[in-house]
């Protein structure tokens, strides 16, 4: 009987039956607070995606044309009259309603949740393939149970962001390439590029996904053959074409719509914060070290890193680009703790590979390192937790009634001020297009179209101020709806 065990453990359908349950277990474990409203951590940036979304559904899919709700000029510098939210080539909105249109019993809050949540099982799904082909079946396994059950990446692959999806285009674009070379099928390399295409169109942050391509590339042909093989030229470029072409198109697009692209030039080094200490602070301090690895989570992390007596070093050079990345990008990977979400893969890799290498006891004694590993991976996922539950608190309930009472007594049409400095979480709750601050003067915006005031701060200036000026529609100890059409005589 033991010897049955034995041989079951080490077939192919132990292998697909603990894959199965962890996928199974990593879309089960998102679904908690499923039914939030928007409004929890980083709700203005789940807002404004939520709201491309929403005026997808209301007005028609115009995949050159996202439009959101926001049409102050605060995200952008300039007037925004239509709308316009030019930034990630919006695949995820349109399947979102799509879906949502489909089964309209589910909300298209919960139907954008339950496409990210797939969208994380899918990622793990191909990060089990190439841990599997870059170091085994147990870096594999582990490689998606680290993607699935790491706390952080719970909760920031079941918000209503594209970013999950633009890991889900890149991960597979990597998978491709990996297999590639070991198979030579030219059409794995289209497949790799075509992903890669698509994950640049979402977040041209993922270009560091290069950084393994190019690698796994010269350890195939060598650095001589890019400069005088003639099809490894004419591949690479091919390859480049498929994957750059349609980013500058975009883009190219894009630049005609000024006033919907956001500001952006801040998260390179808008503060000059790149190498300085309280940037080493912020990104292997805070966030590496504690908010995703949960602390001790560096102990197998760094044995994956420092892992290099194998056949490839795949994870080493996706390390790097996200190394690049993080350097690069540095003050958003600093400002937002979101950014991260795109480094989560080489992350998930470089533990399950420092975990197997431990485990197997080459250096130190295995029954004490075994338990290290096991401790650390508990206490990584406790801390993690604890770092990471609070993030799906709601913590104003209050826009949520204000925006229930907005959408009940104005018209559909009517043009909202709903200041709540400049989060569009609170705007988004009208469903109506305004402004989520007071960007000029109140006669300005007035003038700019706005019909109606809703604050749920009834002490500020700016509240006592219109109420004085304009009739009242209704107020509660909550908030105040103000009629900007109606000046009081």
């Amino acid at each position: 009987m033991r010897t049955k065990i034995i041989q079951f453990t080490k077939s192919k359908y132990f292998e697909y039956i603990l894959l199965s349950i962890m996928l199974v277990l990593g879309f089960t474990v998102r679904l908690y607070k499923i039914n939030n409203p928007v409004a929890d951590w980083h709700s203005w940036r789940q807002s404004d995606t939520a709201s491309v979304s929403r005026v997808y559904l209301e007005n028609g899919i115009n995949l050159l044309l996202p439009r959101y709700h926001d049409i102050s000029s605060i995200q952008t510098g300039m007037d925004n009259p239509q709308g316009y939210r030019m930034v990630e080539f919006p695949f995820y909105n349109a399947l979102n309603v799509v879906l949502a249109k489909s089964f309209t019993s589910i909300s298209l809050e919960v139907w954008a949740r339950l496409l990210t949540i797939s969208i994380a099982v899918v990622s793990a799904f191909f990060l089990y393939l190439i841990g599997k082909r870059l170091m085994g079946k147990y870096v594999g396994l582990l490689s998606a149970f680290f993607y699935l059950f790491i706390p952080y990446n719970i909760y920031f692959t079941r918000v209503i962001l594209p970013d999950p999806m633009g890991v889900m285009f890149g991960v597979i674009s990597l998978w491709a390439f990996l297999e590639f070379t070991h198979g030579n099928k030219k059409a794995l390399l289209f497949i790799s590029s075509v992903f890669f295409a698509m994950a640049l169109l979402i977040k041209p942050y993922l270009g560091f996904y290069l950084f393994p391509i190019i690698y796994l590339a010269i350890k195939k042909y060598g650095i001589k053959s890019f400069f005088k093989e003639k099809r490894v030229i004419l591949g690479t470029l091919a390859y480049l074409a498929v994957a750059f072409i349609p980013f500058l198109l975009w883009r190219g697009w894009e630049a005609k719509f000024p006033e919907g692209i956001p500001f952006y030039e801040w998260a390179f080094n808008g503060n000059l914060i790149r190498f300085k200490p309280s940037w080493w602070y912020w990104i292997f301090g805070e966030r590496l070290g504690h908010l995703i690895l949960g602390s001790l989570g560096l102990i197998p992390f760094t044995f994956g890193v420092l892992n290099t007596k194998v056949k490839n070093l795949f994870i080493q050079a996706f390390l790097g680009g996200t190394l690049f990345y993080v350097a690069a990008v540095a003050n958003a990977n600093v400002m937002h703790d979101y950014y991260q979400i795109l480094s989560i893969p080489a992350i998930a890799l470089a533990v399950a590979s420092g975990t197997v290498f431990l485990w197997e006891g080459r250096i130190f004694n295995k029954i004490l390192t075994r338990i290290i590993v096991v401790i650390s991976i508990g206490v990584m996922l406790i801390t993690g937790w604890n770092q990471i539950v609070g993030n799906f608190n709601i913590n104003h309930p209050e826009i949520m009634e204000a925006g229930e009472a907005v959408d009940r007594v104005t018209p559909k049409d009517a043009l909202i001020v709903a200041p709540y400095n400049g989060d569009t979480a609170f705007l988004y709750q009208t469903k109506r297009f305004g402004w989520p601050a007071i960007d000029n003067s109140i006669d300005n915006i007035i003038e700019e179209g706005a019909d109606y005031y809703v604050s749920v701060n009834l002490g500020s200036k700016d509240t006592k101020m219109i109420e004085a000026r304009f009739k009242t529609v209704e107020k509660t100890d909550k908030y105040i709806i103000i009629d900007l059409n109606k000046p009081i005589k």
